[in-house]
């Protein structure tokens, strides 16, 4: 096997590893019951009001979003782009086992909830760092905000706030219309938009140095 090769199956490897931890720190997350991450929150809400999981909908979700990046980008839709497909899918099966190893977690002292949610972050951060580490697909969601930064020359920063908001209050509006209360969107879902982001980009710099050992090709 080439070192090509080799560093190529090292990334799929990690991503694969961080997109479980992804859905682990989604699931804590969810289960601290203090609102779920933004991009979460749609497919959260959707799975308190209709027969379908928190990962299936995450996956339907997903394929909403590719859908919306190829009408964005037109002609400049890379074909590898589809990749997302299998990944969204992988990823709300991980999501779902995830729930089910976790279903005893139910904790119902507010000082609990805020430490699930907390560590549910941390855990979160750590998977999206090492997604980015692999760096070889990106989720739909992350793929869909830099569709708009290509097509519409936005900030990426700026983009990604403006995505997280709106999925907050679609997610929020989709709630009270449906239930006719706030389920799922909530304090948590403030705390996971500010944390996430950061732990991710502080185990960045902590750890700066370990694409050059990790990949050959570096």
């Amino acid at each position: 096997m080439t070192n090509i090769k080799k560093d190529l199956f090292k990334r799929y490897l990690i991503f694969f590893v961080g997109l479980f931890v992804n859905s682990l720190g989604v699931a804590l997350i969810t289960k601290a019951n203090l609102g779920t991450s933004p991009i979460s929150s749609i497919p959260y809400v959707l799975s308190l009001n209709f027969p379908l999981s928190l990962g299936n909908f995450t996956i339907i979700f997903s394929i909403f979003l590719i859908v919306l990046q190829i009408i964005i980008l037109g002609k400049n839709f890379k074909p590898e782009s589809l990749l997302q497909i299998p990944v969204s899918v992988a990823f709300g099966f991980f999501i779902d086992f995830s729930m089910v190893l976790l279903h005893a977690l139910n904790p119902q002292v507010y000082a609990m909830k805020v430490v699930y949610l907390l560590i549910g972050c941390l855990i979160l951060g750590a998977g999206v760092y090492m997604e980015v580490l692999a760096d070889v697909v990106m989720l739909p969601g992350e793929s869909f905000v830099r569709a708009i930064v290509a097509r519409w020359e936005t900030e990426f920063g700026v983009t990604k706030i403006a995505f997280d908001v709106s999925m907050a209050v679609i997610a929020a509006a989709a709630s009270v219309l449906m239930a006719r209360e706030l389920n799922g969107v909530r304090e948590g879902t403030i705390v996971a938009a500010l944390l996430v982001g950061f732990i991710a980009r502080t185990i960045g710099k902590k750890l700066h140095f370990l694409p050059g050992i990790l990949f050959e090709a570096e």
